[in-house]
């Protein structure tokens, strides 16, 4: 049995930073990636920052320089490191694993593709 709890959302001001944990359990390495997404009210979801199995990421042009991600495998966990954080920014953010493409297509695609973990969601509130 899969589980991915996120954790780290709330609000911040323009400008401040947040890390998100994603804690994993049941899951093991796969050809597949893990990522991180979010969907603001009215909007579609969208993927902005993923890994692959050999630690190779790739970003939303909408984060890229601002947000980070990493995994570590001895504690089961993803993170994302949000830093310069902007209004827009805001939104309910998932993380995802066993994603079926590749790393530069997670983070492209529109609406974000259907991987088959996810997580409960955190919000992320930025004024």
């Amino acid at each position: 049995h899969v589980q991915l709890v996120e954790s780290g959302g709330g609000s911040v001001q323009a400008g401040g930073s947040l890390r998100l944990s994603c804690a994993y359990s049941g899951y093991t390495y796969s050809a597949y990636c893990m990522g991180w997404f979010r969907q603001a009210p009215g909007k579609e979801r969208e993927g902005v920052a993923a890994i692959d199995g050999d630690g190779r990421t790739a970003y939303a042009d909408s984060v890229k320089g601002r947000f980070t991600i990493s995994q570590d495998y001895a504690k089961n966990t993803l993170y994302l490191q949000m830093n310069v954080l902007k209004p827009e920014d805001t939104g309910m953010y998932y993380c995802a694993a066993d994603c079926p493409a590749h790393i530069v297509v997670v983070v492209s695609v529109r609406p974000g593709i259907n991987c088959n973990y996810w997580g409960q969601g955190t919000q992320v509130t930025v004024s």
